[in-house]
């Protein structure tokens, strides 16, 4: 298996990517950590991953929060090899009419989570070279996407948040990646599109076509 005895934290680790993705390293050997703000979910995902899987609820948007889990995870195994920085929320609406209460929330949660988790993270990592992170951000961070400014900003954000720490992390041995998926069918990204369906006076069959039927050049 190819991460036996690994130890990989994921954000948002309870439902939709994140919960796959947590399922995908389990079936590989790995040690997994998870974090989410759902106390439920994230346990059951927790228990449905094995003994080797660890639950913790986490304001990612709380730097010391997150420093605590991870200093937590750290303690208990004595590694931690790969971060996965997934957690993401939206709050869609037009620009015109978006509250600044919801711009702030998507960047916190979705943007300044990543800059919590590496920073952190990234002083254990440096001592032990070799260590991966990967950041979970959209093709809209490239294309744009109406009724989305506040998502599409945080996700913008990340690419240049991994390119810049690839820079600065690459010497150490830590390579730092994004992931930019498509349309994802979660219930998260359904709900996403009811919400900006209302927003935009379009309906969901038309965005679907729209967002599944992109193709991001350059």
């Amino acid at each position: 298996m190819r991460f036996e005895n690994k130890v990989v934290m994921i954000t948002g680790g309870a439902a939709g990517i994140g919960r796959v993705t947590a399922e995908n390293f389990a079936k590989e050997g790995a040690r997994i950590a998870i974090c989410d703000i759902n106390p439920e979910a994230g346990e059951a995902a927790a228990k449905e991953l094995g003994p080797e899987a660890s639950f913790q609820q986490v304001d990612v948007a709380s730097s010391a929060a997150v420093s605590g889990w991870i200093e937590g995870v750290f303690d208990k195994y004595g590694q931690i090899d790969v971060l996965v920085n997934n957690a993401g929320i939206t709050r869609d609406g037009l620009i015109m009419r978006m509250k600044e209460e919801d711009w702030d929330a998507v960047i916190s949660v979705n943007l300044k989570s990543a800059f919590n988790c590496i920073k952190a993270v990234s002083k254990i990592m440096v001592k032990q070279r070799s260590c991966r992170i990967i950041n979970l951000t959209s093709v809209v961070g490239v294309m744009g996407n109406p009724g989305q400014a506040n998502y599409v900003a945080s996700k913008a954000g990340m690419i240049g948040l991994t390119k810049t720490v690839a820079k600065e992390l690459g010497a150490r041995g830590i390579t730092v990646n994004a992931v930019c998926p498509g349309w994802v069918k979660t219930e998260a990204a359904m709900l996403s599109l009811s919400k900006m369906s209302e927003s935009t006076g379009r309906s969901e069959a038309e965005l679907m076509d729209e967002i599944t039927g992109a193709q991001v050049l350059g």
